[in-house]
């Protein structure tokens, strides 16, 4: 494994390292973690100080058993939208937009929930999510698709959880909870994508939820060269070809200055 140093002096330099990995690679997937939004000014929710280090997170059984869980659960939700509504797209979710758009990249595979890869211009049909999305809600029953605006109308009309109005099912935010399965599709998709790239690039994940954290592997084990840009340790990071730790945004604007202002990828 190569291990990047972080100081300024050495970042062009490691950088041009990874240039050589992009530019020899056919089929780039991103596996992304907390820790390119954090860039965005969107906290890692697990870190500690972090919200799931003050309170206890609402399991999906809690949630499906008391109406008093389900509109704490819905205040916890609307908190998360103030600062989810504030955050822009930075370098990294700019970059893997404008691979896919280039062709160099078939799709890329997220653990984030905050809708920034839609924003800076990734199409949804590139885009897997595996612990779902914050933006909207759907009936848990039905699947009918709502805004968080229209939940919180319902909310304050009538002062309890919100229903279907078609079907009568719980309504819930898109994110998958605690104790919730897995969405089938996309994890057979990521799989899919995991086997497909020959660079899987892991940004901002600590690799410790599972079963996402062994998508990563699965492409190294399939033959892909492994790069892992995160702050903290992993436990791929023995097996990975270029570990890094510093920012990922100083050493993507290296990588792709002409992305580093802000615009935004083509869908």
């Amino acid at each position: 494994m190569a291990q990047i140093q972080t100081d300024n002096d050495t970042l062009l330099g490691e950088a041009a390292h990874l240039q050589r990995l992009v530019d020899d690679a056919k089929a780039i997937v991103a596996f992304c973690g907390a820790g390119i939004s954090t860039e965005s000014g969107i906290p890692d929710f697990r870190s500690p100080g972090g919200i799931w280090s003050k309170m206890e997170p609402i399991t999906y059984q809690e949630f499906m058993a008391s109406e008093e869980v389900r509109l704490e659960d819905w205040r916890r939700r609307f908190m998360l939208d103030e600062i989810y509504s504030k955050a822009e797209p930075n370098i990294a979710h700019r970059v893997l937009a404008h691979l896919v758009a280039e062709g160099r990249s078939p799709g890329v595979v997220t653990q984030n929930v905050d809708g920034l890869h839609q924003r800076a211009g990734l199409s949804p049909e590139y885009l897997v999510e595996l612990h779902g999305n914050a933006t909207y809600a759907h009936c848990l029953d039905c699947r009918e698709p709502f805004t968080l605006g229209e939940v919180r109308k319902m909310i304050e009309a009538k002062g309890e959880s919100p229903r279907c109005p078609d079907c009568g099912g719980f309504i819930k935010s898109a994110i998958i909870s605690f104790g919730e399965a897995m969405p089938e599709h996309e994890m057979r998709r990521a799989f899919e994508l995991a086997n497909e790239c020959d660079l899987m690039i892991v940004l901002g994940s600590s690799l410790v939820v599972h079963p996402a954290a062994t998508i990563p592997l699965f492409a190294k084990q399939s033959g892909a060269r492994l790069v892992i840009l995160n702050r903290e340790e992993t436990p791929l990071d023995d097996v990975a070809d270029i570990r890094f730790s510093g920012e990922i945004g100083a050493l993507l604007s290296a990588l792709f200055p002409e992305l580093s202002g802000g615009g935004q990828g083509k869908p």
